[in-house]
């Protein structure tokens, strides 16, 4: 009998978000899943880690036999104990997601959900982002009927060590495209209050600016078309090399 692959599920919408258990049941039948996600919602987390409190593991109730566990931390918290403390063998794949809202463009820089495949991949696990585009109505289900046609792409076409596969689904798909990272990023909006003690506190808003000039081939762009988009983000060096060339001589003369 041939094994089925192994994969961790992980989000940063919470691990009672309506995401999460729509990717869990688009890969239920096809791998062995171990499910460890945040307890609370963890958007806008990135890839932070926690280091000044402790971190509470407790075991999830789950529908069917899979493994769930809920964590006091941030999606990369959740890579790291279950790599580090659940499981015996790293997995053949860790799935992060269905983000509410979209983590295409620069956004993606901010994204827990991709966050959380970064540190899996720094690990040398390789792995998907999965976010629906609309956050205010996010078509799960439509997402769903992509996703196990994906994650079968991966497995069979790996990404090179230090690539994750950054997928933003619409809610009405006409096609797949992978492509390039668009140049969208969050404009802040800054809501002022005052609180009851005289201290002045604020709330953090914004959108995506409707004025951005996106590449016609990038994944923004594609999006707003109704297209399904990957992007595959290298995350394993960050170095400018051109830079770096450019100038090394000059600094180093400074001595």
């Amino acid at each position: 009998m041939e094994r089925k692959p192994t994969i961790l599920i992980t989000n940063d919408d919470g691990i009672g978000a309506k995401g999460i258990s729509h990717l869990w049941s688009a890969l239920k039948d096809f791998a062995d899943i171990t499910i460890v996600a945040p307890s609370t919602e963890q958007s806008g987390i990135s890839m932070g880690i926690t280091l000044m409190s402790p971190l509470f593991l407790e075991r999830a109730e789950w529908k069917g036999e899979t493994p769930a566990w809920r964590l006091s931390g941030t999606p990369a918290d959740c890579v790291k104990i279950a790599l580090n403390d659940i499981l015996t063998t790293p997995p053949d794949l860790i799935v992060s997601g269905i983000n509410r809202g979209s983590n295409a463009g620069r956004n993606c820089l901010y994204s827990g959900t991709v966050g959380g495949v970064i540190e899996g991949v720094l690990q040398g696990v390789p792995g998907i982002a999965f976010s629906c585009v609309d956050h205010d109505n996010p078509r799960y289900d439509v997402a769903e009927r992509h996703i196990l046609d994906i994650v079968k792409y991966a497995l069979k076409n790996p990404m090179p060590a230090g690539t994750l596969l950054n997928v933003n689904i619409p809610n009405q798909v006409k096609g797949f495209k992978m492509t390039a990272q668009g140049g969208s990023h969050w404009s802040d909006e800054f809501d002022r209050r005052l609180h009851p003690t005289g201290k002045t506190y604020y709330w953090l808003d914004g959108k995506v600016p409707d004025s951005v000039d996106h590449p016609p081939d990038s994944d923004t762009a594609l999006l707003a078309k109704g297209y399904l988009t990957a992007v595959p983000i290298r995350i394993s060096d960050l170095t400018d090399n051109p830079t770096l060339d450019e100038h090394r001589n000059t600094f180093e003369e400074l001595y």
